[in-house]
């Protein structure tokens, strides 16, 4: 597996946004949280949500419940540094949560230009588990620094709202939902006591080769092994055997492109966003192969 990591800001240089840039640094030792927390603020809104983009797709600038995920990922990527930020989004969340715990996936847009036309249709009034779940997954992340995130009242709503509507489930989700159940189900696998049976379940809908096609995707949308199971050491990692998992680092590896960074397969929305996306890619694979040893 040859990866070039010495491409990797130049190419970050001229496609990611400072927020991506900040957080590469971070990840590789050469910069500190404070400047990533710093980047994340330009997306943070005076009700304590974030918006502005902060999601690729989504780029109107109220809070959404899909841009709290990547909020959190940087919460998360800070660690052990803790921000009022973090707890401050928990309770935006809590404030357009509805009343069965989840979250709506996205609410009334004030611009719709340029986003997605999944996120352009919300009207904040049915939950949805993929928001949710993804959600509340990274809030677990940050929980376990975070003290105050921790004992933040809609963590707990969202958490007993995941686990009721994942044992409701019935027939296999769509992907994404399937992928940010998983994801949520090893968050909180140590602490809820039906995790492990749920997980176990959820896993029987994963093919063994782990690749999950993105229905109403792009022609290749797909959902692989390292987006079920990313780090080494979890407890999704056993609905995997060694050599898939094997198979799709090398894969991953593979994919960095000539200009240093990596692609995306699902659609692109708009210039902006097409951008910003290659950026958070090459993030999260640099991430990803570093966790598992790869470079």
């Amino acid at each position: 597996m040859n990866v070039n990591l010495s491409v990797v800001p130049g190419f970050l240089a001229g496609y990611a946004r400072v927020l991506d840039r900040r957080r590469y640094d971070l990840l590789v030792g050469e910069g500190g949280g404070a400047g990533v927390l710093a980047a994340l603020e330009g997306y943070r809104n005076a009700d304590g949500g974030y918006g502005w983009g902060l999601e690729p797709d989504l780029r109107s600038p109220e809070s959404q419940p899909g841009a709290a995920l990547h909020a959190f990922e940087v919460f998360e990527e800070v660690a052990p540094i803790s921000s009022p930020h973090a707890v401050a989004l928990c309770d935006w969340l809590d404030s357009v949560t509805l009343p069965d715990g989840g979250l709506p996936f996205s609410l009334p847009l004030t611009l719709s230009d340029a986003t997605a036309p999944w996120w352009a249709g919300g009207a904040g009034d049915a939950s949805s588990l993929q928001i949710t779940a993804v959600s509340a997954a990274a809030a677990h992340r940050v929980a376990a620094h975070d003290s105050a995130v921790a004992a933040h009242p809609w963590l707990a709503k969202a958490t007993r709202y995941c686990l009721d509507r994942i044992q409701e489930l019935e027939e296999m989700p769509h992907a994404y939902v399937l992928s940010f159940a998983v994801l949520f189900l090893d968050a909180v696998y140590d602490s809820q006591p039906r995790a492990a049976d749920l997980l176990k379940r959820l896993g029987g809908y994963i093919p063994d080769d782990g690749r999950v096609r993105v229905e109403g995707g792009t022609e290749n949308e797909a959902l692989r092994p390292l987006d079920f199971a990313p780090y080494p050491g979890r407890p999704v990692r056993d609905l995997f055997e060694p050599d898939v998992i094997g198979a799709d680092l090398v894969r991953l590896a593979g994919e960095q492109q000539d200009d240093g960074g990596w692609v995306v397969d699902y659609a692109r929305i708009s210039p902006a966003g097409a951008l910003e996306w290659r950026g958070a890619a090459t993030v999260r694979a640099v991430s990803i192969l570093r966790a598992n040893g790869v470079v």
